[in-house]
């Protein structure tokens, strides 16, 4: 039996919204809620605006890096708690490690 199979050649791919990966549309969506929920459409136009200008910064931020380099900078710039904490791995407020 020979039939054509299907080998899917990206399977390790971060999710999209749309065209964008998710860690750039997030601040997009973020602030289309934030500007709905100040029911002035010139504070929804702002917010908007401010939410496509943040995700242009990051997603030029993010050219040519790893794709979870939003998720790594969070992780070493945003202070942790028990929901994001890794055991397997230092806090990341040790910045030196030895070995």
């Amino acid at each position: 039996m020979q039939t054509d199979t299907y080998i899917p050649r990206r399977l390790d791919d971060q999710w999209k919204i749309g065209f964008w990966d998710v860690d750039v549309a997030a601040p997009v969506v973020f602030m289309f809620f934030a500007g709905y929920l100040a029911g002035n459409k010139l504070a929804f136009a702002l917010c908007v605006g401010v939410g496509l200008g943040v995700a242009r910064w990051m997603s030029r931020i993010k050219a040519d890096k790893h794709p979870a380099f939003a998720i790594h900078w969070l992780y070493w710039h945003l202070p942790t708690n028990p929901i994001t904490a890794l055991r397997a791995t230092p806090p990341s407020h040790l910045r030196r490690m030895v070995g």
